[in-house]
């Protein structure tokens, strides 16, 4: 039992070294870490079943041991100090049962809040925070897309910046914030609160100002969003979809049909924003990081709104795609930012963008404005 405390210890300590992402244990194969997006395993044996039942044991309370014999899955958070005094790391560890053995997947999340020019994030995303003070922000993308991330930078500016009260929800905690000039309370599920039912059943009686919701994932936690929202709170939330028009279609799938025509018109009403964005590979020398953000993110004008309550989202890319001066933007039209910048690649941004012939129309304008202006400084 020593010995797997020093080896997840290991394990863990050393993502930093790499820049890893994500650390994978499963039997049968040896541990593996998601470096720049590629999965690369250890030189090292299998991983034995015996190995993988206990590996994780040193990191668990005897409540968590318990839960996940019943249930045969688990989330927690974990933090390693940094032995140079510094921040250290936070890592959010989900525990599977598969193949009736241990099996679990490690995200390294840095201690230390980043900031928007840490995430390589665009000035819209501060533009929000500063311009909302209530309503429905969603930031959304697939699994490993940075969420958690963009959305602490977006709480720690408001805890920073406004006198507020903030209360989030998470599952795990995965970023700690400090107060500022906001006062903040953290919940836990399955530490603080049993789960995202019972703690935004009474969250409106805390007297909020902001609310962070971890993840919307049933038709009772985006009920919540959106009655925290109506009733004049800021709430921030994730939910897991590929893009903006797709947020709107994985909501209303938790409501019976004759309920979602109300739940479109409430949304019209409440939705600020939606930021939604993947990482891709960068160019390190560059960005200073293997990974960068690509984000479409659609603000809520007079014209959006009418499109949500009229059904109308296949229309919304369109609004994104012409509405740029206003701050929104299309993932095409980011990649070729990201490709202007040289942030990433041509090759990259080809396998990538959602629209391979509007990214080339778009980089091909960029580089002819830029030949127009390199020969008017010649002149």
């Amino acid at each position: 039992m020593i010995q797997g405390a020093l080896n997840i210890k290991k394990l863990l300590g050393a993502m930093r070294r790499l820049d890893a992402s994500d650390l994978h244990i499963k039997v049968g194969i040896p541990p593996t870490y998601r470096v720049g997006g590629e999965l690369r395993p250890i030189e090292a044996d299998p991983v034995s079943e015996d190995e993988a039942d206990h590996l994780l044991d040193p990191l668990l309370s005897e409540v968590q041991k318990k839960r996940f014999a019943e249930t045969g899955d688990l989330d927690f958070a974990w933090h390693i100090e940094d032995p140079d005094g510094g921040p250290g790391d936070r890592f959010r560890i989900n525990m599977l049962r598969s193949g009736n053995h241990t099996h679990a997947a490690i995200r390294r999340v840095k201690a230390e809040i980043p900031s928007y020019e840490d995430l390589h994030l665009p000035p819209v995303y501060s533009k929000i925070v500063t311009q909302e003070r209530e309503g429905l922000v969603l930031v959304v993308g697939v699994t490993g897309s940075g969420k958690s991330s963009t959305l602490a930078a977006m709480i720690e500016q408001v805890n920073r910046t406004r006198a507020e009260n903030i209360i989030t929800v998470e599952d795990p905690v995965e970023y700690r914030f400090y107060p500022k000039q906001s006062i903040v309370s953290q919940r836990e599920i399955g530490i603080d609160v049993t789960d995202f039912h019972e703690a935004l059943k009474h969250i409106v009686r805390q007297d909020p100002d902001v609310i962070l919701i971890g993840e919307m994932r049933d038709q009772q936690t985006v009920l919540s969003a959106i009655q925290a929202a109506e009733t004049g709170h800021l709430v921030f939330a994730t939910l897991h979809t590929a893009d903006t028009m797709g947020a709107f279609g994985r909501m209303l799938e938790f409501f019976p049909q004759d309920e979602r025509t109300f739940i479109r018109n409430s949304l019209a009403a409440t939705m600020k924003a939606i930021c939604a964005q993947r990482l891709v590979p960068s160019n390190k020398e560059i960005t200073g990081t293997s990974v960068v953000p690509a984000v479409e993110v659609l603000l809520t004008s007079p014209t959006v709104k009418e499109l949500i309550r009229d059904e109308r989202d296949a229309d919304l890319p369109s609004v994104i795609a012409s509405s740029r001066s206003e701050g929104m933007v299309s993932f095409t039209q980011h990649f070729a930012e990201l490709v202007d910048k040289e942030w990433i690649d041509m090759q990259t941004a080809m396998e990538f963008a959602p629209n391979r012939d509007q990214l080339k129309s778009i980089l091909k304008g960029v580089q002819v404005k830029s030949s127009t202006l390199v020969n008017r400084i010649k002149g």
